[in-house]
C-alpha cells in the first residue's frame, strides 16, 4: 500500500476471485512538502491466525481531517488502537508528530486525545470533577479556565456541578468531546462523535469541530457510519476491508472514479460484495 505522498494517488484495490488483487491508481493534486503529522508504514497486527491489520500505510498532514471507514470487522478499531499505543503492532512503524510511537509513546500521547461514543466517564463524579481529573492527568496549567471555555463552547456550561450519570445522552457526548480537547491536542481521534445527537446539535458539533480544526490546525482522524457526515467533514478518506486499505482519496474524486452517487452506495457495495463494481476499471 502506497501512502498519499508526492505524487499523490487515489488507490483502488479490486478483489477479483480469478485474477487476484488488481490495483488501479489515479494521480491527485500534488501533495505539499510538509512533514506528515501521522506516518504509518507497513503496519500489521495479528491475533493468532487472525490478521486484523494487514500491511497498511498512509500519511495524514497537519490540519487534515482523514476519514477511516469500513464495515464492522474491517480493522478500523484495531488501527485506532495501534495509533493510540493501546496495542503493540506485530510489525511496521508509526510516526506521530515526528516521533516514533514505539519509542516515545508518552511524549506523543501528551499531544493527542480521543473521543468515542463508547467512552463512559465515572457517573458518580460531577462534570467538573471528571474534566478536572483529565486536566491534571494532561498537566493542564489552568484547568478551571479550560473547563469553563470548553463547556461554554459546547453549550453545556449549566452542567458544571451536575453528576455525569444525570446527563442526557447528548450532553454526555459533548462532555466527551470537551474531555478530548482538554489538553489542546495537536491530533484528535473521533469515533462516531455525533452518533447520539439530534440533527440540530449534531450540526452544531460538526461546525464546532471544523472551527477548531481551522483555528488550531488540528489533525483529526474521523470514524463514522454516517456517510453524509463523512462527506461534509473529511478532506480525504480511507476505506478498510479485511484489514487492508482498499480505497483512498478525496470524497468527490472517489465518487467520480468509482461511478457512484454517494459514499453510502459505495460503502454498501464494499460491505456486501467485498469488492467494487467492475465499471470502476473502465476509466483506467
Amino acid at each position: 500500500m502506497e501512502s498519499n505522498q508526492n505524487p499523490a494517488f487515489i488507490t483502488v484495490f479490486l478483489l477479483d476471485p480469478q485474477n487476484g488483487l488488481c490495483v488501479w491508481k489515479k494521480m491527485l493534486e500534488p501533495a505539499s512538502d510538509q512533514i506528515p503529522v501521522i506516518k504509518v508504514h507497513d503496519l500489521t497486527k495479528r491475533f493468532g491466525a487472525i490478521v486484523a491489520v494487514d500491511h497498511i500505510g498512509f500519511t495524514v498532514n497537519k490540519g487534515e481531517i482523514l476519514g477511516l471507514l469500513g464495515p464492522n470487522g474491517a480493522g478500523k478499531t484495531t488501527t485506532i488502537q495501534l495509533l493510540l499505543g493501546l496495542t503493540t503492532p506485530t510489525s511496521g512503524r508509526i510516526m506521530i508528530l515526528g516521533l516514533d510511537l514505539g519509542k516515545q509513546r508518552r511524549n506523543i500521547l501528551a499531544k493527542v486525545n480521543f473521543s468515542s461514543a463508547e467512552i463512559h466517564l465515572p457517573s458518580n463524579l460531577t462534570v467538573w470533577e471528571n474534566l478536572n481529573v483529565f486536566g491534571k492527568l494532561y498537566g493542564v496549567r489552568q484547568p478551571q479556565k479550560s473547563v469553563k471555555n470548553l463547556l461554554d463552547f459546547f453549550g453545556i456550561s449549566n452542567t458544571l456541578h451536575t453528576r455525569t450519570g444525570m446527563l442526557s445522552t447528548g450532553q454526555i457526548t459533548r462532555l466527551n468531546l470537551a474531555k478530548a480537547l482538554i489538553n489542546d491536542p495537536e491530533v484528535l481521534f473521533l469515533d462516531e462523535p455525533t452518533a447520539s445527537l439530534d440533527p440540530e446539535i449534531a450540526s452544531r458539533v460538526r461546525q464546532m469541530l471544523l472551527q477548531i480544526r481551522k483555528e488550531r490546525e488540528m489533525t483529526i482522524i474521523y470514524t463514522s457510519h454516517n456517510m453524509n457526515e463523512v462527506e461534509m467533514m473529511c478532506d480525504r478518506i480511507l476505506f478498510m476491508l479485511r484489514g487492508r486499505i482498499v480505497l483512498e482519496g478525496t470524497p468527490e474524486d472517489i465518487k467520480h472514479r468509482t461511478m457512484v452517487n454517494s459514499l453510502e452506495d459505495l460503502f454498501i457495495t464494499i460491505a456486501r460484495n467485498g469488492m467494487l463494481k467492475d465499471s470502476v476499471t473502465q476509466d483506467q
